[in-house]
């Protein structure tokens, strides 16, 4: 048990390391909890690696990997997508050319107009932030159509996210027009819907709430994993 919480201990405090000081501080301890959730799970069965990008050029390996068939292109080896709490995943056998990510973690605030009319002010013209996730979704389910789930989740808050704010339906239309507060891990209809994780609403989301959820999507990733790849394909060597 020692070992096993030294170990659990280790990987919270370095795993997470390259996180961006730019990140909300909540999403950090979020993710330092879902780690130490799944060291206590599933210790040396798996090993887990937290990057706050993925490059196009790998995502576009991983692709031309899995489908040679099929022309792939990108321009620039410096680009890449980055979630605001970057991307979890398992490291697959050493010479493995795939990844796993277990956890791909957005939070946005978006809506000033309740600040705004407590200091008298006039409205605003409503924000951009969900728009700005469309790109990343587009590049992010490209890379995992050949797996059945999508670990992707969302966390938005902030006044533009009231029951009659017509920016809630821009939500769903990213979601595939699956219900929001509701977590989707696994593909739909033979994989034609890998809808993600969409969890909105005006107030501010607690660090509990989002490792509760977090969690769900992370454990239940692995598994999935196991069950394709087997165990053996992840565990860490002796």
């Amino acid at each position: 048990m020692a070992r096993k919480h030294q170990l659990r201990e280790q990987r919270a405090g370095t795993i997470i390391n390259v996180t961006s000081k730019k990140q909300e501080p909540d999403v950090i301890q979020v993710l330092r909890q879902v780690v130490e959730h799944l060291t206590d799970e599933f210790g040396r069965k798996i090993s887990l690696v937290h990057g706050k990008q993925w490059h196009l050029k790998d995502i576009v390996a991983e692709l031309r990997h899995t489908h040679p068939d099929v022309e792939f292109h990108y321009h620039f080896d410096s680009s890449s997508i980055r979630p605001d709490g970057g991307i979890l995943y398992i490291q697959g056998k050493q010479d493995d050319e795939l990844s796993y990510p277990i956890l791909i973690a957005e939070v946005k605030n978006q809506g000033t107009n309740d600040l705004r009319a407590q200091e008298g002010l006039p409205q605003q013209a409503k924000g951009n932030a969900i728009e700005r996730l469309g790109k990343n979704l587009i590049g992010l389910r490209a890379a995992l159509m050949r797996e059945s789930i999508f670990p992707f989740v969302c966390f938005g808050y902030g006044c533009d996210f009231n029951p009659d704010s017509s920016i809630l339906d821009r939500v769903s239309t990213m979601a595939m027009f699956g219900k929001l507060n509701k977590t989707y891990l696994h593909n739909e209809e033979g994989g034609k819907f890998n809808r993600g994780s969409f969890y909105f609403r005006p107030a501010k989301w607690t660090v509990d709430e989002m490792v509760a959820v977090m969690r769900d999507i992370a454990r239940r990733s692995v598994l999935y994993y196991f069950s394709k790849y087997r165990e053996d394909h992840f565990r860490e060597s002796e």
